[in-house]
């Protein structure tokens, strides 16, 4: 399979093509709630009725990997894979008051395929979406063809901080010198900068993570981590309540130290092998037959309390 455009440059060729070989599928999307300070997820935007929100809760949505761009015979209607899930969210009652997006984007990093992205989820009936970039929009000219579209503050940088309902929100970049088969960073810049940003703020602040790759080492011989994720924890442990969302693994994960609850999503894509399946060099899509899809992919429910270490789980796969 040859993917390389011949308008760009060759040395980006046998990364290109490994991430092009990619397929797609319809996914889910994760609804999130905030009640006196700890985050729990009330459930999926498909599946069993979702728990009803209480009345004082702050509700946010989350979808990852959408890979808009992506043309193969797997999924050649990405765009409807999207607008399937966003009828669904603008369908929540009541409404959330904006959805995260935990990277992939795009499929190729076009700007034709930012730009319909960007059209795509201008759709969501919410105040905002607020996005983080993961390596499939980073593919050849590092952020800077994302940050043409997705800029949140202005200040040029593909991370940011946000508040909302006194919970503080931190949008991380890890996939900037992404490469198969060995971890990602933040870097000491960002570190930097996460060290400033969480400065002076009271320990009783609910934060939340966002982040492409997962911010622990799931699978290092498949990239499955942030190679300084120990530093960013080690700002984030001093707080009582500390939520991490990721995407990139295509598949639900928890793991949980100390206050701090580490979460990876399913895509709006295609599921992947779980961590270190035999005889897996590189991770792919899991081809099965359209018919046996809906037992792969799935929902999970989580609840986060405060003090505890154990999480209360609800897997439904969609199949049922």
């Amino acid at each position: 399979m040859n993917t390389q455009d011949p308008n760009r440059s060759p040395r980006f060729a046998s990364r290109r093509k490994a991430l092009s070989c990619l397929t797609a599928w319809s996914g889910t999307a994760l609804v999130w709630t905030v009640t006196g300070g700890v985050p729990h997820a009330l459930g999926a935007t498909r599946g069993d009725a979702m728990k009803p929100a209480p009345g004082n809760a702050l509700t946010f949505v989350q979808i990852s990997d959408t890979h808009i761009g992506f043309r193969k015979d797997a999924n050649p209607d990405v765009v409807g894979s999207l607008r399937r899930a966003t009828d669904e969210i603008n369908a929540l009652a009541p409404a959330p008051a904006f959805v995260v997006h935990t990277g992939d984007v795009s499929h190729l990093s076009k700007p034709e395929e930012f730009g319909r992205a960007k059209e795509l989820l201008q759709a969501l009936r919410v105040d905002r979406v607020h996005t983080v970039p993961g390596e499939h929009d980073t593919i050849d000219d590092g952020t800077s063809g994302y940050l043409k579209f997705f800029d949140h503050d202005g200040n040029g940088k593909a991370w940011y901080s946000f508040d909302h309902a006194g919970v503080h929100f931190v949008a991380l970049n890890n996939v900037e010198n992404f490469k198969p088969g060995t971890l990602a960073s933040l870097g000491d810049e960002q570190l930097a900068w996460m060290k400033n940003d969480l400065a002076g703020r009271s320990h009783s602040t609910p934060i939340v993570v966002l982040a492409h790759i997962p911010m622990w080492t799931i699978w290092a011989p498949w990239g499955w981590g942030t190679a300084d994720s120990a530093q960013a924890m080690s700002l984030l442990r001093p707080f009582g309540s500390v939520t991490v969302l990721n995407g990139h693994i295509h598949q639900v994960l928890q793991k949980v130290e100390g206050n701090v609850a580490l979460h990876t999503a399913m895509s709006l894509a295609y599921p992947l092998p779980t961590p270190g399946q035999a005889g897996i060099g590189e991770p792919g899509p899991v081809t099965v037959p359209r018919s046996e899809l809906g037992k792969l992919l799935g929902t999970r429910r989580v609840s986060v309390v405060r003090g505890r270490h154990e999480l209360a789980l609800i897997d439904t796969p969609l199949a049922s």
